[in-house]
């Protein structure tokens, strides 16, 4: 700090000290998009002082509508049953869903020392916009920064005590959550969720690349509704086309992907609020990748 500082905002002083860098460029680094690594540990923030969290798995989509909260809510609610201490930070602040599929309907308590996740039926701790509004359907007309910021808040203000796999339900795309989420909390590793259709081979690209320039490793690749297998006679049918996830996967050098079925059964028991009802066999190497990390 310089010793004229005025201790109150760096642009109105000339001095090139390290807290103006550090302001000017808080990643670090050149601040073009793309050069260098731009999460250095410095800048990880930490979670609440009664929060003893272990490894942090993003799950995230390159596109809306793939089915990454559904995804979340699987490996949550396996981990749960393996007898593991779950929890599911909902960062998707203006689409919030995880609360309803979980059946959620009361509102996280609050004390002096911070927020209180909810617990769902089956154990896990969640904790999402839609648990601190008064009408779930209200819509956040918010600015990106202030999105961005309620999701640190959810990190490093909510008690979440212990909880051995957090899952962070991301947001669709690489815009600002992502980067705060990236930048701001430690993560072991990302999931990302796909489905069928070629195009999404692009959209996957740009979700593997950020990882990258993130420095986070990819942990695997799930394709939502990949195949449709007939109740009665039980053959697969491709209704949204032929399967790229091998393929995609081997492209990026992704390791261990899964392959989720198209099933009604699913979308009823979201909407009932039952997912943890769900097995779901087909996301088992997944959680072993996720137990190496």
């Amino acid at each position: 700090m310089s010793e004229s500082c005025n201790d109150q905002c760096c642009s109105s002083c000339a001095s090139d000290c390290s807290e103006r860098q550090a302001e000017q460029n808080p990643a670090g680094g050149c601040p073009s998009a793309g050069q260098g690594q731009m999460r250095p540990e410095d800048f990880v923030a930490k979670p609440h002082e009664l929060s003893d969290i272990g490894k942090v798995i993003g799950v995230v989509s390159g596109k809306g509508g793939v089915g990454k909260s559904l995804v979340t809510a699987l490996l949550a609610s396996a981990m749960k049953r393996q007898g593991h201490g779950t929890a599911i930070l909902d960062a998707d602040i203006t689409g919030p869903s995880i609360p309803r599929i979980f059946g959620l309907k009361e509102r996280a308590a609050m004390s002096e020392l911070g927020l209180y996740p909810v617990r769902s039926q089956g154990g896990t701790d969640i904790m999402s916009l839609n648990l601190l509004i008064d009408n779930e359907t209200d819509p956040v007309v918010w600015r990106g920064p202030v999105i961005g910021g309620a999701v640190k808040q959810f990190w490093t203000d909510v008690i979440w005590g212990e909880a051995e796999y957090m899952f962070i339900d991301m947001p669709p795309g690489t815009g600002d959550v992502p980067l705060t989420v990236y930048q701001s909390i430690r993560l072991d590793g990302l999931v990302i969720v796909t489905s069928p259709q070629e195009l999404v081979t692009m959209i996957v690209e740009k979700a593997v690349n950020m990882a990258r320039m993130m420095n986070i490793p990819v942990l695997g690749l799930v394709e939502n509704m990949s195949f449709f297998k007939c109740p009665d006679c039980g053959r697969e049918t491709d209704i949204f086309g032929k399967s790229h996830v091998e393929e995609t996967a081997a492209r990026f050098n992704i390791k261990t992907v899964a392959r989720l079925p198209l099933d009604p059964s699913f979308a009823k028991a979201c909407d009932e609020g039952q997912v943890e009802s769900i097995e779901a066999p087909w996301l088992n190497e997944i959680l072993q990748a996720i137990t190496r990390a």
